[in-house]
């Protein structure tokens, strides 16, 4: 099971097909001789990089940020003063990016989480690679008008881990919801946090 991908570099295969044996085999899975034999690369070219468990699960975490960032798009998130309609679209699209074509990287995501519960050094390193769009969404919720940004982000964040979860690992994993129901659903949302009557 390689997941070599053109032009990528030894360090990024490596990070790739410790996510990849992240989300199939778990915790437990993840080893540097796993992530040899996966990648295709020889004994030893892990360790060689990441030489502890707690680099080799850094390197996941970097790596699992950048990726994460290209699913959320955040490169393409509105200008605050474009309005809540603009805001809205850009979520609902990231969001239902995630639970689409991206659902082993949510699963990811996951392990890595949990772990950084039991390593309080990964939970600092963890915690700070996620902070590039909880500021960004704060800065956004700002500008289409709410009252109360760090709340408001706080509450759309976890109404997004808890729809990934559900969907991706819980009970509804049978079902994914679509684009426009997840648009249905942020837009009620978003109305009541900035008291509006949903006109968008």
């Amino acid at each position: 099971m390689s997941v070599r991908t053109a032009g990528a570099s030894r360090a990024d295969l490596i990070a790739d097909t410790a996510l990849t044996l992240l989300a199939e085999r778990g915790m437990r899975g993840l080893t540097h001789r796993a992530v040899d034999e996966a990648a295709g690369l020889p004994q030893g070219s892990t360790s060689n990089l990441a030489r502890t468990r707690q680099a080799l699960l850094e390197l996941a975490v970097r790596r699992l940020a950048e990726r994460e960032a290209r699913v959320l798009a955040l490169h393409e998130m509105p200008d605050p003063r474009a309005g809540a309609a603009s805001l809205l679209d850009a979520l609902a699209l990231a969001a239902h990016r995630a639970l689409t074509g991206n659902r082993a990287l949510t699963l990811a995501r996951y392990e890595l989480a949990l772990e950084a519960t039991r390593r309080p050094e990964l939970r600092t390193y963890f915690d700070a690679a996620g902070a590039r769009f909880r500021d960004q969404l704060t800065a956004l919720v700002t500008g289409v008008g709410s009252t109360d940004p760090e709340r408001h982000s706080l509450s759309l964040i976890a109404w997004a881990d808890g729809l990934l979860f559900s969907c991706v690992a819980g009970s509804f994993s049978a079902r994914v919801p679509s684009l426009a129901e997840v648009r249905s659903d942020l837009r009620e949302l978003l109305a009541g946090m900035l008291g509006t009557e949903k006109p968008w």
